[in-house]
């Protein structure tokens, strides 16, 4: 069986702005064999470009196209929901880029849509303003419930906790498109032109990568060069198919990904 690959960036490809040791050498195989991948992320910041020239600075050379956000997910939601819409939007280039592309307008004047993403500045007034919206009507869609992202100082909220936020003013929770909803993934084999039977999902998170791989219907990959760790993954009623140590394991081994059974940590 000739497998695709999907792979979440942050804890499997790099680690605060640093290459994870392999990560480089498995791209490069995966390209030289015409092996399709495609990269999944839940931050809605970048766009694919800004996103392909930060993984460059890195050491890695992964094109636009095979770079997928929850920013795109949402937007391509939104567009087989009501095509040609408007939104409200709480965040910032990557996602208003998304949704301009798909013929949005972007209002604060009865939008259809209040869209929450990502954004360094959460802003006091957009999300008063958010608020007023979702309680005149507006649908509440979010990019990805991620409650805190990482940063060199520790934890900074993110969306899913400004979505709280919302949601406690107004009593109406927003839709999650981004990981775990396996929307994301569907999307992003959509987008490939690949099926679930012979697409495997790595990352390094139970909670998010795993869950929405295994509910997807892939096989699923979890590495403990992130967030995860042996002691970790007890704590879930599922299990990956296989744990690795990094992406590094998987270097000329990516046309027979599973050589072994799913391993008891």
């Amino acid at each position: 069986m000739s497998w695709n690959y999907l792979m979440d960036m942050d804890g499997v490809l790099i680690r605060e702005e640093h290459l994870i040791p392999g990560a480089d050498a498995l791209i490069a195989e995966l390209r030289d064999n015409g092996i399709p991948f495609t990269v999944l992320t839940n931050n809605s910041i970048r766009t694919p470009r800004d996103l392909r020239a930060r993984l460059l600075r890195t050491g890695l050379d992964i094109p636009e196209d095979a770079i997928w956000t929850s920013a795109l997910a949402t937007a391509r939601f939104l567009d087989t929901q009501r095509p040609n819409g408007s939104a409200y939007v709480v965040g910032e280039s990557g996602l208003t880029t998304a949704l301009h592309e798909i013929g949005y307008v972007i209002t604060d004047v009865d939008p259809d849509y209040v869209v929450l993403g990502e954004t360094r500045t959460y802003s006091f007034e957009a999300i008063t303003t958010a608020i007023r919206l979702v309680e005149r009507g507006a649908r509440f869609i979010a990019t990805n419930p991620d409650a805190t992202g990482p940063s060199t100082q520790g934890s900074l909220p993110a969306t899913g906790a400004v979505a709280a936020l919302i949601t406690r003013a107004t009593n109406r929770d927003p839709y999650y498109v981004g990981k775990p909803n396996p929307l994301m993934m569907r999307s992003a084999l959509r987008r490939m032109g690949a099926h679930s039977e012979n697409t495997l999902m790595i990352g390094d998170r139970m909670d998010t990568d795993v869950i929405s791989g295994l509910e997807a219907g892939l096989q699923t990959i979890l590495v403990l060069s992130g967030i995860s760790t042996p002691e970790s993954v007890e704590l879930y009623p599922y299990r990956p198919t296989r744990v690795i140590a990094s992406v590094a394991d998987l270097v000329g081994h990516t046309d027979h990904p599973f050589v072994s059974e799913p391993e008891s940590l």
